[in-house]
């Protein structure tokens, strides 16, 4: 409606009559409205891209003086003809018939980006924080979240397990920008342009989620719930969906004259095979205690010698292997493959600094292992085996496995090896979940601004973070289970979301990744203090107050590396499903970057690789070595996967996938369909090939609006 409301108050400039006529038609079609959520979609939205140099063919803004706000005439966007010297040369089309015509200096201009003209994303890394060893990254992508949706429409679809979002609750009190503007409660569209934004954002995110098995979570509070239940309704009419009543502020939220709100919603939208999994508590009342929660060893570790009476090395040689075990740690160094048959034990090498053990009766007679050498390493990997203080391999048992990967029991911590070391049954004579949560640990005050303010003493204050452990409980219903699921956040805010996922890992020993997208935006009040200062966005003091400089990447380092920025130990604790100080970290990997707009002419030149290379690394898992450019050899082969660059190498190319049974995607760049297909011919049957850039450019023409 703004934008018929625009044109309608341009016809009246030259027709009154005719722009009244229009007017009466307008407001009668909007008498017959259709069951169902009616709002404008058509709203354009621009964003604004400080920082990014200013080319021919940009669209772009005049930035006001500095000191100084934005006002109507800095809010028009113009395209750049051409550049002399450090003017830029503008044009804007007022009508159609009519265009104007200035210039102004390149240094006070602002590249626009608008949703309906096509992007091609690329991603430039801006720091990482390294402890997990050659676990997956989190990634941390600063970013306009629509512009990130298209990019990971590439690198991820159909591929996400989970998506938490805590998208802005559209108060009225300047929470959120539509097209470079805070909205209000003055504005007669600020519902209709909080509908079009989130729909934009959750079409693209449908994308993204694994339709086998997966959810969507949506936060919100009671401004926007009726709205967004059937916005949510009409784009996912397929799902299961749910309402949940979370409590979190008990003290209430102040509202002279009318009841105090102390909840906020929860949208859970299902998909698939996707069930929510039994907790300790029902949420509605704290964790509930039985016989079962009491025990110390619920998995009950058992001795991984076979030595029943026919158990011997004769009857399933398969199950004869050595075991070696680091002299220095004491821990299990790897597994050894099984011995044929009459093969002496002692001709197989033992590998430096360790011994073996042997499956041995106390008189010399060789007995079993009670798993074969591959199920061991898998046991090994989960952290289900482990050396027992007097020396012995002991293993987890099949049925107790099991329970853990149902949810029946919980694993709270892991030892230096990364064998469980303790763990609780989820008592399963508990109730399912209820749809009211009222937990204290939910508080937005305790689990969200008193835990933030313990990780960044010194920063600045963000308003209303999300309680870590409200997120962390949400997702342990859907994702607990799964050690590999990958959770996305395009809401990112103060990174609560990625924290969450790292706690789950610990915990339940995965390897679990967090995918989330925050902007750099300052908040309003600091905002004005800064262009009292002067500076305005763009500028490196202006730009180091964003949430994504400022809070989101502070705050996952800090959670990683138990240091606050200044280096100092952080004091606080975790006191939720397990206890241990917040200076201990985690042992996790987390890259950060920023979305780049890159020139379709460089990408397909391949000018433009560099930047889209992390998108190769994140579709091949976001882990190990990543390849940055292009070498002689004409191909690269890292941990996950490989890229061929010149035709020519495709046979050392294929030669080298074949020997690394960790890769599992081929990156071919070639527009040679039948040479592609050749090399496709030519792949092992577990990696996926991929060719460069056709589709990728094709999908980013085919997103715009």
């Amino acid at each position: 409606m703004s934008r018929l409301t625009s044109l309608i108050h341009q016809v009246s400039e030259t027709n009154e009559q005719l722009a009244a006529e229009l007017k009466t038609e307008v407001e009668d079609l909007l008498d017959r409205r259709a069951f169902g959520l009616n709002f404008e979609r058509h709203i354009p939205e621009t964003v604004d891209l400080p920082g990014r140099p200013v080319r021919r063919g940009d669209k772009v803004r005049m930035l006001p003086p500095r000191g100084r706000d934005s006002d109507e005439a800095h809010r028009k966007v113009w395209i750049v003809e051409r550049i002399t010297d450090d003017i830029a040369h503008l044009l804007r089309h007022v009508t159609d018939m009519e265009s104007e015509n200035t210039t102004y200096s390149l240094n006070d201009l602002v590249v626009v980006a608008e949703f309906r003209d096509p992007i091609y994303p690329g991603l430039v890394s801006t720091g990482k924080v390294e402890r997990g060893g050659d676990g997956p990254y989190h990634t941390v992508i600063n970013a306009e979240n629509y512009h990130a949706l298209q990019l990971l429409a590439w690198t991820h679809e159909g591929r996400i397990d989970a998506i938490y979002i805590d998208p802005p609750y559209n108060t009225g009190e300047k929470d959120w920008k539509y097209n470079n503007d805070y909205v209000d409660d003055s504005d007669t569209y600020r519902h209709s342009k909080w509908l079009a934004m989130m729909e934009r954002r959750l079409v693209l995110a449908k994308r993204l989620l694994k339709p086998a098995a997966s959810v969507l979570i949506v936060t919100i509070d009671e401004r926007e719930v009726h709205r967004l239940a059937l916005l949510l309704e009409q784009l996912f009419s397929g799902a299961d969906m749910e309402m949940v009543t979370s409590i979190i502020n008990l003290g209430g939220r102040a509202k002279p004259g009318k009841i105090s709100p102390v909840e906020e919603y929860l949208f859970v939208l299902t998909f698939g095979d996707m069930t929510v999994r039994r907790w300790v508590t029902d949420m509605i009342r704290e964790c509930k205690t039985c016989s079962r929660a009491k025990e110390k060893d619920p998995l009950r570790w058992r001795t991984l010698i076979r030595g029943g009476k026919n158990d011997y090395r004769e009857s399933l040689p398969n199950q004869f292997y050595p075991i070696y075990i680091d002299r220095s740690t004491g821990h299990i160094h790897s597994v050894g493959d099984a011995l044929p048959h009459g093969v002496d034990r002692t001709s197989v090498t033992v590998p430096p600094g360790t011994k073996a053990i042997w499956p041995l009766k106390p008189d010399g007679r060789e007995w079993l292992w009670g798993v074969k050498p591959g199920e061991l390493r898998r046991r090994l990997r989960d952290g289900f085996v482990r050396v027992s203080e007097k020396g012995k391999p002991q293993y987890v048992t099949d049925g107790k496995i099991e329970r853990v990967r149902d949810g029946s029991i919980e694993i709270l911590e892991h030892n230096k090896d990364g064998s469980v070391a303790k763990a609780r049954w989820l008592t399963d004579q508990i109730e399912a979940p209820k749809r009211v949560w009222n937990l204290a640990s939910h508080s937005s005050q305790s689990g969200g601004s008193t835990l933030l303010n313990s990780l960044l003493p010194d920063q600045s204050r963000f308003d209303y973070p999300k309680s870590l452990f409200a997120v962390e409980d949400v997702l342990r219903m859907f994702v607990g289970s799964n050690p590999d699921a990958i959770v996305l956040d395009f809401f990112a805010g103060s990174g609560t979301t990625a924290h969450a996922v790292m706690r789950l890992n610990k915990q339940h020993g995965g390897r679990r990744q967090a995918i989330v997208v925050t902007n750099n935006e300052v908040s309003s009040t600091q905002q004005d203090r800064l262009r009292k200062q002067g500076l305005r966005p763009g500028d490196t003091e202006w730009e180091q107050y964003g949430i994504c400089e400022h809070i989101t990447k502070p705050r996952i380092c800090a959670a990683i590396t138990g240091r606050a920025p200044s280096g100092k130990a952080i004091t606080g604790w975790y006191r939720h499903t397990d206890e241990f100080p917040m200076s201990q970290g985690f042992g996790e990997n987390a890259e950060f970057f920023e979305l780049t707009y890159e020139s379709k002419r460089d990408i397909v030149l391949g000018a433009g690789f560099r930047a889209i290379a992390p998108l190769l690394w994140m579709r091949a898992g976001s882990r190990g070595r990543r390849i940055e450019k292009a070498v002689p050899a004409g191909f690269d082969v890292a941990d996950t996967y490989g890229v061929l660059f010149d035709m020519d190498a495709t046979k050392g190319f294929l030669r080298e996938i074949e020997n690394k049974t960790s890769v599992r995607v081929a990156f071919v760049l070639t527009d040679d369909v039948r040479g592609f297909q050749a090399v496709c011919g030519g792949l092992p049957r577990r990696v996926e090939p991929v060719r460069l850039f056709d589709p990728y450019l094709n999908l980013c023409d085919m997103l715009t609006e």
